[in-house]
């Protein structure tokens, strides 16, 4: 009873309401879909008890069931690591390299980002997956990378049992003519499997082979996106961030060399970083391991130059037409409403006459002030007032 009381707390409830978002729902669907089907297609193709090979598969299936799901909820509950509200680092001074957040009311230690969604300060922010509804960080990038590897190798498996299924159960049922090809699903074969193989059977193994190689070939170019930025001990953000540095130097011409602080050279001490036996990640989320030639704020004090780029780059515009923030707002018109930005990302609301500063803008979008689309798009990225 104690042991269930202190797991039973008021966080860990709140927790769990991470399942109540369409991510989880669709992606615990998936993986129920395929594994239910490739059990049941299992035992009316290689039934389990007759031979070791038999068993092996359903045994193999089972393992890759409970890992992708050991996985994926320890990336969604075990979550990327928060910076304690109104954190400051142990030095007074250094507070000068650092971005002050509004909204922890702290400061973000170096290679934490605010993340809008979760609303607090991420420790060694990659991104925000809407599949497991929490951010992937410093504490969960090792599962959530487990999970994107395990996944396709899961499909994988039961996409080649659905395949093998309907191909052993229509074997005898199929008959060639000159022009058609008759399936007879009534036919009896001449070895009976424990579960029938009708109609229904078939469109159901047929919808989880889609769903199989579907996942397989989208959440592995995930994974692969993934192990390049862990194998130089980077995130999405981070690689971003260097990416626009060199833009920064090129475009000045200021000579500087910029190091990437926290790639240790060799891919094996990077991979290391994150994946460990122990499961806990190297580092406690504020201080890391750096490039002998770096030190703890150099990637923080780069942000800092290209804060202050991006306001000296903004571009002053007029609010000509109330916008309510609405994500597909009719009343603008069919060319505004379908050319709505896929994001989840909030809308700014706008009143006429009101000033915003625009850092960034989209293709075929020229004249920015005789279009709300245009400020929509504008707001899912940055918010400068």
């Amino acid at each position: 009873m104690n042991f269930f009381t202190t797991l039973v707390t008021f966080e860990n409830l709140h927790e769990v309401r991470r399942l109540c978002h369409w991510g989880p729902v669709i992606a615990l669907t998936v993986i129920a879909v395929c594994t239910s089907m490739a059990i049941i297609d299992s035992i009316i193709w290689y039934w389990p008890l007759d031979t070791t090979g038999g068993s092996v598969n359903f045994i193999m299936l089972i393992n890759w069931s409970v890992l992708i799901l050991y996985n994926y909820f320890n990336a969604m509950f075990v979550g990327p690591g928060y910076i304690p509200l109104g954190w400051k680092p142990e030095k007074v001074e250094d507070t000068k390299y650092l971005q002050f957040c509004r909204m922890c009311q702290g400061y973000k230690a170096p290679r934490s980002h605010h993340c809008r969604k979760c609303n607090r300060c991420v420790m060694k922010m990659d991104h925000h997956c809407p599949w497991i509804n929490n951010c992937c960080g410093h504490q969960n990038h090792a599962y959530f990378t487990s999970f994107l590897l395990l996944a396709p190798l899961g499909c994988s498996h039961a996409a080649f049992i659905f395949i093998m299924t309907m191909y052993t159960q229509l074997y005898e049922r199929i008959s060639f003519g000159w022009s058609t090809v008759k399936i007879d699903m009534s036919a009896v074969r001449r070895f009976q499997p424990i579960m029938p193989f009708s109609v229904p059977a078939f469109a159901a193994t047929l919808f989880a082979l889609g769903l199989a190689l579907g996942t397989t070939i989208a959440v592995g170019m995930l994974f692969v996106i993934q192990m390049k930025v862990i194998l130089r001990n980077k995130t999405s953000i981070e690689a971003w961030i260097e990416e626009k540095a060199k833009d920064r130097i090129q475009y000045y011409q200021t000579g500087e060399e910029f190091i990437f602080p926290y790639d240790l050279g060799r891919r094996w001490d990077n991979f290391r970083q994150v994946f460990t036996w122990s499961g806990s990640p190297v580092g406690d989320g504020i201080q890391w391991t750096i490039h002998a030639k770096c030190h703890q704020h150099t990637l923080t004090i780069e942000q800092l130059k290209q804060k202050a780029d991006k306001r000296v780059r903004s571009i002053q515009y007029g609010v000509v037409e109330d916008y309510n923030g609405a994500c597909c707002p009719l009343s603008k018109g069919l060319n505004t409403f379908f050319r709505t930005p896929c994001t989840e990302e909030p809308r700014i609301g706008l009143r006429r006459g009101e000033t915003i500063l625009a850092t960034r803008g989209t293709k075929g979008n020229q004249s920015l002030g005789e279009s709300v689309m245009t400020f929509m798009l504008i707001s899912t990225s940055s918010r400068n007032w």
